[in-house]
């Protein structure tokens, strides 16, 4: 598992830093309480808009670090049946960084979904009273009204401007020194991905009143899980449109004619993805040697597509899974352990296994 202040500083896309030392949550923590300029200052790769906003804010710091846990889970299980499956973020954070430092389409949805990550983590803990700097929306107040009638604001609603605000003050900072095609394009991304966090803010709502009838109703907006910004984001992953730079260099223009000028909702990539067949360190590629694949699919999980033509090998394992369940009234499920015998699939490595280098 990622050490915590490395996982803090990966939710942050993307500040690539490689030499992190290994520390715990509790010495980061007395860190931020006690030295955050020393903190700070110490960790290499920051721009100085960075710096200042890492010293100024170090308890922001730790609460996006219980973010990357959520960002890395929902790439990874974007991502569980392709042949990149985002996880060179547990078995390499250079190899992920040969990802980034590319401008393909898997590049940009790990900015999104980065990006997305820290608007989550910053929004929730200033619900959750976490930070100084900010708390509930300060906007929802007083009464209001919806297709249901009057209501009145109350509780606590997510905070998701100061969420984005933040994150697009730390996470930008970095492309903003920057004035080439790859920066533009990050932060278009980030950006993409700091909205689709914000879409699916939903309205709650209690009803007060003579046996929970609706004639006084308090009302909050709370942020819906964040599967639904990943599930969004894989959309636009798969519709993500490749671009070129303006001749002004100010700006994006399709590369295909045909297809339609990107959105601000829209990722955009400028370099095609490599097949990430074999291991390739220059592309941040692992290969798909001792993947598993399903023998039955059509999909990008199939044998076929994810063994890239090379085969696999096929072994015969028992594993213990519940059965004969039956309802208990009132109310338990029980169940018999059965012992089940299935075959497992997983692709060939190819003739020479070695990692591929163009250096």
């Amino acid at each position: 598992s990622m050490n915590f202040l490395s996982g803090i500083w990966w939710s942050l896309p993307l500040v690539l830093l490689w030499a992190i030392p290994p520390v715990t949550s509790s010495w980061w923590y007395m860190g931020a309480v006690g030295s955050s300029r020393v903190m700070c200052d110490n960790v290499p790769g920051l721009v100085s808009r960075q710096r200042q906003l890492c010293r100024r804010y170090p308890e922001a710091m730790v609460s996006i670090g219980r973010g990357v846990a959520a960002w890395t889970a929902e790439c990874q299980h974007q991502f569980r049946r392709h042949r990149w499956d985002c996880n060179a973020l547990e078995r390499g954070q250079r190899l992920l960084g040969r990802v980034l430092m590319r401008s393909s389409r898997e590049s940009a949805f790990v900015h999104a979904i980065s990006s997305a990550g820290v608007v989550f983590a910053i929004t929730r803990a200033c619900s959750q009273g976490e930070l100084k700097s900010c708390s509930c929306d300060p906007k929802k107040k007083g009464s209001a009204k919806d297709s249901k009638g009057h209501f009145d604001w109350g509780g606590c609603s997510d905070n998701i401007d100061y969420g984005i605000k933040f994150a697009r003050a730390f996470v930008d900072a970095k492309e903003r020194k920057g004035k080439d095609a790859r920066a533009l394009m990050n932060l278009h991304n980030n950006r993409a991905g700091r909205k689709a966090v914000k879409r699916f803010l939903k309205q709650e709502c209690k009803c007060h009143g003579v046996s929970g009838s609706c004639t006084l109703r308090t009302c909050w907006l709370a942020m819906a899980d964040f599967r639904k910004t990943g599930d969004y984001l894989w959309k636009k992953y798969n519709g993500a449109i490749q671009v070129v730079m303006n001749q002004d260099g100010t700006g994006f223009t399709v590369a295909n004619k045909r297809f339609k000028k990107p959105t601000k909702n829209d990722l955009v990539y400028f370099e095609s993805s490599p097949d990430y067949c074999i291991r390739d360190r220059d592309v941040g590629s692992l290969g798909t040697a001792g993947r598993v694949c399903n023998q039955t699919s059509r999909g990008m999980d199939s044998c076929e597509v994810m063994c890239c033509g090379r085969g696999y090998d096929t072994s015969r394992v028992s594993r213990m899974t519940k059965c004969e369940c039956k309802f208990h009234w009132c109310c338990a499920v029980r169940c018999q352990d059965c012992l089940e015998v299935v075959d497992i699939h997983t692709c060939k490595a190819p003739k020479s296994a070695g990692w591929v280098s163009r250096t």
